[in-house]
């Protein structure tokens, strides 16, 4: 008997309907012998209507925080779906129990809208694991040492399967969602994008990291961090699929050293639309510009991406990086504030209109000139590169988001991700 944790996304869990064939595929799992850990998302659209309300109330100003009340709002998604799965399992003939994250307790800290898990207590759902029951776990949410709730962030609940999955050691996490598993790229931009079989938690990593939507990327930090084995399938299969092709089936997310590993140079493409750039200009060129600048940002809680300074005259440089698009007036503001009267920059500018494009694979570590293709296709298309990125097994552009899904297109051709792995 294997124990296995189950986590369904919004899509998966938009409806009644769809809820009753969650439902009826868990109860087909736990008939087969495995103890079964479900984590749901909130019903698709549920959070975004939530915080819809709150921002009706209290439209967002510089200096408001409303971060404790809209956490204790956003949770209440995945509490009710979560209650809703455990009532249609018990209509199944399984006994079923529901937990907020809160009475786990999934522990975390006190960041709210993007806490962090520190511990998760698995003592109450071992118990009801070994009296034979399915234990519905809400995704997303837990709890910080004042007793108040928290949320992991957007696409949290991937992270609280995961995080499950590693606490209880569980055989392996499957995450449903409304694909069918990880593609070269987005099958949106590009229609012959081509389901892996495997990748690794090192691209995966970057994938994430990168723009793909598939996984949260903190999911993946914990699956690779714990050695949990996790499969990236679709709910929208028959319920009643075979549970050994099932198994099979999707993307499994799995160590760079196992036999199995498609080898290819490059394994996929990633994009992010989601990306602004900030220029600090005419900023003086010695020791403590880049903390001076970026721990501000950082104090704010806004995370950056890409980084670069250009080359220094008269005394003077020009400093650049990325955010969220979600976080550039923030951040803007912020500098403004801040920065500028302190550091006599010359200006601080920015450019919402652009994207990052990312070829990603493990083969790049013994593969030269792979780097230098992805510059020359992109050149031929026409296509300038404003900021460059790289690690061992990912190199990153910036580039005009009007060019994001031409850049998309050819480089997956290039690198022949549309032919079948060898």
């Amino acid at each position: 008997m294997a124990l296995i944790v189950h986590k369904y996304g919004g899509t998966s869990m938009g409806s009644t309907e769809r809820i009753r064939n969650v439902a009826k595929r868990v109860a087909k799992w736990a008939r087969a012998g495995h103890q079964m850990v479900v984590v749901p998302s909130a019903m698709s659209g549920e959070t975004n209507r939530l915080l819809g309300l709150a921002k009706e109330l209290a439209p967002p100003k510089p200096g408001d925080d409303h971060n404790r009340e809209l956490d204790m709002l956003a949770a209440t998604g995945e509490q009710a779906s979560s209650a809703l799965l455990a009532i249609a399992l018990q209509a199944e003939g399984m006994e079923a129990v529901s937990y907020a994250g809160w009475q786990v307790q999934v522990k975390t800290d006190s960041a709210f809208t993007k806490a962090r898990i520190e511990s998760i207590d698995d003592e109450r759902v071992r118990a009801d694991l070994d009296a034979g029951k399915v234990v519905v776990v809400t995704g997303f949410q837990g709890v910080d040492e004042g007793g108040n709730i928290t949320t992991l962030g957007r696409g949290g609940s991937d992270t609280s399967a995961v995080a499950i999955a590693a606490a209880m050691k569980a055989h392996e996490c499957l995450i449903y969602t409304d694909v069918d598993g990880v593609y070269t790229t987005d099958p949106r931009v590009e229609p012959d994008a081509r389901r892996l079989t495997t990748v690794s938690f090192e691209e995966m990593l970057e994938m994430a990291s990168l723009g793909s939507k598939v996984l949260q990327i903190r999911s993946v930090e914990f699956a690779g961090k714990y050695k949990v084995p996790l499969r990236v399938l679709s709910s929208f299969t028959p319920w009643d699929i075979d549970i050994r092709e099932e198994a099979r089936s999707g993307t499994l997310i799995t160590f760079e050293e196992d036999e199995n590993m498609e080898q290819a140079v490059v394994s996929g493409i990633a994009f992010n639309r989601d990306e602004a750039k900030i220029s600090v200009l005419g900023v003086p060129d010695k020791p403590g510009i880049a903390y001076h600048i970026l721990g501000a940002i950082a104090d704010a809680n806004i995370e950056v991406d890409v980084i670069i300074q250009n080359l220094s005259k008269d005394g003077r440089t020009d400093f650049s990086f990325t955010v969220h698009r979600n976080d550039y007036a923030k951040a803007i503001d912020l500098l403004k504030a801040k920065v500028l009267p302190t550091l006599g920059a010359a200006d601080i500018v920015g450019d919402t209109k652009i994207c990052k494009v990312s070829i990603v694979g493990i083969g790049m570590r013994s593969h030269v000139g792979v780097a230098s293709k992805m510059f020359r296709v992109l050149s031929e298309e026409g296509i300038n590169i404003q900021m460059i990125s790289t690690s061992e097994i990912k190199t990153s552009v910036v580039i005009d988001e009007k060019y994001m899904e031409l850049a998309v297109r050819a480089l997956h051709k290039a690198f022949d991700l549309d032919q079948p792995a060898s």
